[in-house]
């Protein structure tokens, strides 16, 4: 114990010095130490209010539902508290906690919720401070590293060096934005700001101002007549589009950056996507396997599953690569993701799970192809907004990814021919394909409406007249 603590105690004084020989400030906010040092310290509180509110009373009790709600509240509190202090990433990772409704208790969602348009602004010294702690920060993952051996997580300093730069990039961002506003300009229901050029450099971004309500904002939409399965749908179609299409995907779809209003003129919900640093551009191969993994997750081709997680980096742990896709439980995939709604035992089967698997999902986020990463977060955060939507695991959503899947399958087998007659083939297969969808949506639609209630009966009584 005594030579873990030298260890410690001398890498902790390397980090101290790495930092500050690039350092002239000694704010000792601005020191990755003392970040770390808050962030060890608050998780520690946390756990102490756990173990010893918890401790001494009944599980399941009235009395113990009712503490574990204030201890998750005042817990939720404390991560919120730390983020403020904290900033930088720290801000971003409590915005994702913040949308996860479908995964996390309530208590924690509602509290970190404010991040989404109420996060502490930085100062230009303060955004170029945490690039300068990357290497300081890269020591300090060894120091946890050396006291907790399960601790796997550096490559999330590999991808936040990689990001942060471009995500500080304004310019970069206001390509971005036209690059996604042209590449989506069939949807006419989606606004991104315009960009004044002229006005922006590097470090200031000048762009058209639009306003609204966040998109996860349930009681905002009802108020102004706005459909929220519409809102669901199409915003299903936006990223569907991004990913398994065009592979240019806006991977930081927290409410904040997601917007919804209706346009006074003609009465249609617009969607305003904003923030447009941070894009994931994914190779062909993971975009063509990612698209098969999809098709056979919907059509619940286990054999498929399997192969294209496999080919994903998935290895063994396939099964929870499918269910973390997903936000399914393994019965659910293996019944079909579209057959049946996320129900409350499936939900409460989930929460469980994801902290008993761990480890396992630690292993799973190391191997997995880092366009993988990003794609993950973007899941979790769209998924978030439809829990609050009410909306999630819809119908339409999966038939709007399957057609998306179709035609990106589609357009890269006919890339990759050179025979007319195989092209034509294709396109017919194509075709057909995108024709059984909309005739399955069809049904859908005709079993849930008045209008399919009417045929049921009429074809009913026809059956029973006959006899």
């Amino acid at each position: 114990m005594a030579r873990r603590a030298l260890k410690l105690a001398s890498l902790a004084a390397a980090a101290s010095g790495i930092y500050l020989y690039g350092n002239k400030f000694l704010d000792p906010n601005d020191f990755g130490v003392v970040r770390v040092g808050r962030a060890i310290a608050t998780t520690a509180v946390i756990t102490y209010d756990y173990l010893t509110s918890l401790r001494s009373v009944p599980y399941g009790s009235e009395e113990y539902d009712f503490l574990k709600s204030q201890v998750h509240l005042r817990s939720a509190e404390r991560l919120r508290e730390l983020c403020c202090a904290n900033r930088g990433t720290f801000i971003k990772v409590g915005q994702h906690l913040g949308a996860l409704d479908y995964l996390l208790p309530e208590e924690y969602t509602r509290t970190l919720k404010v991040l989404h348009s109420q996060a502490p602004q930085s100062t230009r010294q303060e955004i170029e401070q945490v690039i300068r702690e990357d290497l300081g920060k890269e020591v300090l993952l060894l120091v946890v590293k050396q006291i907790f051996p399960d601790f796997e997580f550096m490559w999330l300093v590999e991808e936040a060096k990689k990001n942060l730069p471009l995500e500080l990039d304004f310019l970069n961002e206001g390509r971005n934005a036209e690059k996604v506003a042209h590449m989506l300009k069939n949807f006419d229901f989606l606004k991104v700001p315009r960009i004044y050029w002229e006005l922006s450099t590097r470090r200031v971004l000048l762009m058209e101002f639009m306003e609204g309500g966040q998109v996860n904002d349930r009681a905002y939409m009802e108020r102004n007549g706005i459909n929220v399965n519409e809102i669901s749908r199409n915003l299903g179609k936006l990223y569907s589009e991004m990913i398994f299409v065009n592979g240019f995907v806006h991977c930081d779809p927290h409410p904040g950056n997601v917007l919804v209003k209706k346009c006074p003129a003609s009465g249609k919900a617009h969607i305003i996507l904003l923030d447009h640093g941070l894009y994931q551009v994914l190779s062909e191969s993971f975009r063509m396997d990612y698209c098969r993994l999809w098709q056979a997750l919907i059509k619940a081709d286990m054999k498929r599953v399997q192969k294209y997680s496999r080919r994903l980096g998935a290895g063994d742990l396939y099964p929870l690569f499918a269910c973390m896709l997903t936000a399914r439980s393994w019965e659910s995939v293996n019944r079909g993701i579209d057959r049946s709604p996320v129900s409350a035992s499936e939900d409460v089967e989930i929460r469980s799970n994801a902290a008993a698997y761990l480890p396992q999902i630690t292993q799973l986020l190391n191997n997995v192809p880092r366009q993988m990463l990003l794609l993950l977060k973007t899941n979790d955060l769209l998924r978030g907004i439809e829990s609050a939507l009410h909306t999630r695991a819809s119908a339409s959503s999966f038939l709007n990814m399957s057609r998306c899947c179709v035609r990106a399958v589609s357009m890269y087998q006919r890339s990759k021919s050179h025979s007319l007659y195989r092209r034509a083939q294709i396109s017919l297969t194509e075709a057909l394909s995108l024709w059984q969808i909309n005739l399955y949506e069809l049904f859908l639609w005709l079993k849930g409406s008045q209008l399919g209630n009417w045929v049921i009966a009429l074809l009913s009584w026809m059956h029973h007249s006959t006899y």
